[in-house]
């Protein structure tokens, strides 16, 4: 296999499997650069990838291949809702962030799996019918090799994730919505000072991270599992916020983690194809996103400036 050919194995894998993650991620970056930790995105993925396969399997009939994407604006509004657990709980309860979000998590797979059991009488649902499917991009697939590489065979899911990161990398930073929202994560006060509305520019940023985590659990169940049930989301939501940390809380800084832990994913399927991979253990393969997870983190948490209010509790007019 020469080199071209298993750069066409691996580039449309990686994507395919980061596209979950860069929603999940951006979801992310918004919310913490509020001030408010997210460690529920696992818990909204999870959410997520609830709604959109019960809605798929319920109005597949209805709305025919429409329906993966109505599926997913479905997952992102109830997640988006979900997420108001964790903003009532550490914006008005001020509650401890890191905790409320464990709870979410929980919370999530509790609600799914409870709901599973009732409508399906099993532990998990049925196999989707309307999944997303791989397209050939027309025109641009034909161009010599770029086309082979980023044109052929792809997900539309993949490319909307790649655009939506740009256009948040713009909100954030190119918008005064992104001021307002980068000001009350650095410092509070001085925004509420200002007359910015902290807590609700928090409660915006979260049911963001809500949103986008639920879109990004949906495109994941629609597209690599098919189906819900408790191993659906193992994992992806924590990969996402590792990816935000080591994208230094910066959307496309996010996007650049997300597809390398795509890519980390993608080798347990493309490995056997790659000439120096095809002896690797399958199981070594498996476990190679976490472990470059853990290293990633570990090697670069402490060189990460977070906001600076980040997980700090705000009273209003506590100056």
């Amino acid at each position: 296999m020469g080199f071209i050919d298993v750069l066409a194995s691996i580039i449309p894998a990686a994507l395919f499997f980061a596209a979950p993650l860069i929603f999940t991620a951006i979801g992310g970056v918004f919310s913490e650069r509020s001030g408010i930790i997210n460690i529920g995105l696992e818990g909204l993925m999870v959410m997520g990838a609830f709604v959109g396969i019960v809605f798929n399997l319920t109005f597949h009939e209805t709305f025919g291949d429409a329906t993966p994407w109505i599926s997913i604006i479905v997952a992102m509004i109830v997640s988006a809702l979900f997420a108001l657990v964790h903003a009532v709980a550490s914006i008005t309860f001020r509650a401890d962030q890191v905790v409320s979000g464990v709870a979410i998590n929980f919370l999530a797979l509790g609600i799914g799996l409870f709901l599973t059991k009732q409508w399906y009488d099993k532990g998990q649902t049925d196999m989707v019918e309307r999944p997303f499917y791989t397209t050939d991009i027309p025109v641009l697939s034909k161009i010599p090799v770029i086309g082979d590489l980023f044109f052929s065979g792809m997900y539309l899911t993949s490319y909307l994730a790649i655009i939506l990161a740009f256009v948040a990398w713009f909100i954030i930073f190119k918008t005064p919505f992104g001021l307002r929202l980068r000001s009350v994560g650095e410092h509070p006060m001085a925004a509420d000072t200002n007359g910015i509305n902290v807590y609700g520019m928090r409660y915006v940023a979260v049911m963001l991270s809500g949103a986008m985590g639920g879109l990004g659990g949906s495109v994941f169940a629609l597209t690599i599992a098919l189906n819900f049930s408790h191993a659906t989301i193992v994992g992806q939501g924590f990969m996402s916020l590792a990816a935000v940390i080591f994208g230094k809380w910066h959307p496309l800084g996010a996007l650049g983690a997300a597809i390398f832990f795509g890519f980390a994913q993608s080798l347990s399927i493309v490995g056997s194809s790659v000439p120096i991979l095809e002896d690797v253990p399958q199981i070594f393969l498996l476990i190679a996103p976490y472990v470059l997870t853990i290293l990633a983190l570990a090697g670069f948490i402490g060189r990460a400036e977070a906001p600076k209010s980040l997980g700090e509790p705000y009273v209003k007019g506590n100056r």
